[in-house]
């Protein structure tokens, strides 16, 4: 896969080294002539240039790319680049950095941006999915489909106990994608069978939410 990473600092060199460890061809795209560092990432390319200037963006033929990720620490440029990488390159995927939470409505399908990564609210969600037991818990939303991917966590005394992944009967646009279980990670099969503790992780539309915390949450709903 082909990924085009605007941002050289922290963030930015992170996903590009795991995308590397991936066996993924990684260009970084930096405006700051002092976060240029070939020999910190020498398995990347690397270009100087300002990602909201469409001649850069016409040089690196971003048209090219799998996947664009806007991770700039200014959110200006990162919606600006999603919105250029959509619309005029027509990138496939484009993922964007969401820097200000007070921003996160900008970044949706409107101005290209398919994912919206905040990091302020991933860390919310994941203290919430972390002490949350018997409540639904949203981590992540996928702009482009509407759907999200929300974590269920059953209680210790869940009717659901011992009865198998067949017996849930999930409202359309719900799909069950693992059972997390201690360290186990489960890939649900029809028979395996659901425990207290169990963490589902889901991924649905926002409308069907409630009627899957109820199915799963409140015994007098089924």
């Amino acid at each position: 896969m082909k990924v085009a990473i605007a941002g050289a600092g922290a963030v930015g060199r992170s996903i590009a080294k795991e995308l590397l460890e991936n066996n993924h061809e990684v260009t970084l795209l930096e405006r700051n002539l002092e976060h240029i560092d070939v020999d910190a990432i020498p398995a990347a390319h690397w270009r100087l240039g300002d990602a909201c200037e469409i001649t850069v963006l016409e040089s690196l033929q971003l048209e090219t790319f799998d996947v664009v990720i806007a991770a700039t620490g200014d959110d200006k440029v990162n919606v600006v680049l999603s919105l250029l990488a959509k619309t005029e390159f027509a990138v496939p995927r484009v993922v964007a950095r969401v820097n200000d939470p007070r921003n996160e409505w900008l970044f949706d399908e409107n101005w290209g941006v398919d994912v919206a990564v905040s990091t302020p609210r991933m860390l919310a969600s994941l203290v919430e999915e972390a002490v949350a037991v018997g409540d639904l818990v949203r981590l992540m939303e996928f702009r482009k489909g509407q759907a999200n991917l929300v974590e269920i966590t059953l209680p210790a005394d869940t009717p659901w106990g011992g009865k198998p992944v067949k017996r849930l009967n999930l409202p359309r646009d719900a799909s069950l994608v693992t059972i997390l279980r201690g360290p186990r990670v489960i890939v649900p099969q029809s028979d395996e069978p659901l425990e207290g503790g169990d963490e589902l992780l889901f991924v649905t539309v926002s409308e069907v939410e409630d009627e899957l915390r109820a199915l799963l949450l409140d015994p007098t709903a089924r």
